[in-house]
Formats: C-alpha cells, structure tokens, sequence
C-alpha cells in the first residue's frame, strides 16, 4: 500500500514527520531488549551483556527524554534540585497549543512503545525467575526503573499539557471562564485600592 493511499496515524514510519528521529527512537527501543534476549539465550557472558545492555539502556533513557519526546510529541522533563533544601521537583515543558502540530503517526508510535517497553521488561523479569536465572534480574530491574521513569515522566507531562491546553483555551477572551477571571481579578485590585 501507498503511503499517499495509508490512512493517517496509521504505525508506517513513512507518514511520520520526523523519521529519522523515529527510526532513532524505535531503535534504541528494541536494542537493549535484543541484546538482553541475545545474551540470556546465547551466550553466557553475562559482563560483556550486562554492559551493552547497560549502554543501550542509557542511550535509549536520554534520546527519549531530550530528543524523541520533544521532537515526536512536542513534550520534554527534567528533575530540578533546590540547592538550599535538596528538594526535588520534576519540571514538565511542552510545545505551546498552535504552535505546533503533532502528527498522529508520531504519536502513535511514541506513546506505544512508551507503554510496551516497560511490560516486555516484566515479561522478561518473570521468565528469568521462571528459568532460575536470578542473576540477571538486577539488570532487568534497572531497566524497568529507566523506562518506567520515562514513562510516568511522559505521561504526568502529557497531563500536564492537557490541563494548561485546557486552562489556556478556558481563560482565553471571548469566554465566560475568562470573563469571570478578568472580573474577579479586577474587583480583587479595586477593593485593595477603595
């Protein structure tokens, strides 16, 4: 089938508005899977395993944060420290609503092997408890704390883009949530002012 003639939001990388940057995304995806099911299947290195694994993983982690995301589905977070208290505060950014549209396509691949990944990982978790192969679920288990941080990050970032998407459209002129702001905030400075 012709891309011209595929539906849109269908899963053909053709139809994507950044295919490198998919290509790139599915790729670091299904590399550490591989090679983790490459390593417990073939090869009893489990070091050398451990370690590409480990890299993959950590590629994938960043790639998906600060690149991917914010490419394929205009969303981006980061964690910020307070120097003072050492609180942390994760920070959630997306692509101003019109500013920018997502391709369907793009967001159908991104938000499906976001939530994918992180349930192979348990599958593999059960079957290496399964096989009594316990030594590999430490590396198992840091890549499920990878990628279902990302995930949760992506998800409470999506939400957070949905709510302001919201709060921006409701306060915007021209509406009766935005004249109700704009009137109890212009009675909140006269009554300070009388």
């Amino acid at each position: 089938m012709e891309a011209s003639q595929t539906p849109a939001g269908s899963l053909s990388w053709r139809l994507s508005s950044h295919p490198i940057t998919l290509l790139t995304f599915l790729a670091f995806r299904a590399s550490s899977l591989l090679v983790y099911l490459f390593g417990v299947i073939f090869t009893e290195n489990m070091v050398m395993i451990f370690i590409i694994t480990m890299l993959l993983l950590a590629a994938d982690f960043y790639y998906l944060k600060n690149i991917a995301g914010r490419r394929l589905v205009g969303l981006r977070w980061w964690n910020e420290v307070d120097p003072s208290t050492g609180d942390s505060q994760w920070v959630f950014e997306s692509s101003e609503p019109g500013a920018r549209t997502v391709n369907s396509t793009d967001s159908r691949f991104f938000w499906l092997a976001m939530y994918s990944q992180p349930l192979l990982w348990v599958a593999l978790a059960i079957l290496a408890i399964v096989r009594f192969k316990l030594m590999w679920l430490p590396l198992v288990a840091i890549a499920l704390t990878l990628t279902i941080t990302n995930s949760l990050a992506f998800s409470r970032c999506d939400k957070f883009s949905q709510a302001s998407n919201l709060a921006g459209s409701a306060f915007s002129g021209g509406n009766i949530a935005g004249a109700l702001a704009s009137n109890m905030a212009s009675r909140l400075f006269t009554f300070g002012r009388g």
